[in-house]
């Protein structure tokens, strides 16, 4: 009964006090073990923890296969660089950090949101000259191209690798330029859909 109460407590002062539900969590974390020990190809047990993460990587890379169709092939989504659509202002990267969920977790850089957010005005200029040598080196820093990957099982056997699912945490100042030119294909797609339904002869009759 106790236990309820303080489970019931820890969530409701969440936000008030994060460090004791965060360590909370991490502590029951400790106690349950979540993974395997699994199968490996050859049909064998692996306990040591180097040998899981190898056999949940062959699995989830022998199933992860990129398959282009006939349609997709011909499409081509084209960003036009030459109106600048493309250039990193300083205010755009500032409102995107402002943006973002100082409750959301860390990346392997171990740059949290919340720092991110509160320095929006201090930071944003050193990011936008980060993000532009990004596209015109067509390369990003090598911290950006981590992940922190951690399986969690879903139902079934824990032996068999299939069973659980990937959670991955990259780096949030990525997460922040991949906004950019997203944002400036979905613009430049919308302009072109409403260009071409303007154009279109149902809306010239009209």
């Amino acid at each position: 009964m106790q236990l309820e109460k303080l489970k019931l407590k820890l969530v409701r002062d969440v936000k008030s006090y994060k460090k004791q539900f965060f360590t909370y969590v991490n502590n029951t974390q400790k106690q349950k073990e979540n993974i395997g020990p699994p199968f490996n190809r050859r049909g064998e047990l692996v306990t040591n923890n180097t040998e899981k993460a190898e056999v949940l990587n062959t699995f989830f890379s022998s199933v992860f296969i990129i398959t282009v169709g006939p349609q997709a092939l011909e499409t081509t989504i084209q960003v036009d660089a030459n109106k600048g659509s493309l250039s990193v202002k300083e205010e755009s990267v500032c409102e995107l950090l402002r943006e973002l969920d100082p409750y959301k977790s860390t990346g392997p850089d171990i740059i949290h949101p919340r720092v991110l957010r509160e320095l929006a005005n201090v930071i944003a200029r050193m990011l936008s000259i980060i993000f532009k040598k990004s596209w015109r080196s067509g390369d990003i820093p090598e911290d950006w191209k981590k992940a922190n990957v951690t399986p969690i099982f879903k139902k079934g056997l824990k032996k068999d690798p299939g069973n659980y699912r990937l959670i991955g945490l990259t780096s949030v100042p990525e997460k922040v330029m991949e906004q950019i030119p997203l944002g400036t294909i979905a613009s430049q797609m919308k302009h072109r859909i409403g260009k071409a339904s303007m154009d279109s002869p149902r809306a010239n009759r009209a």
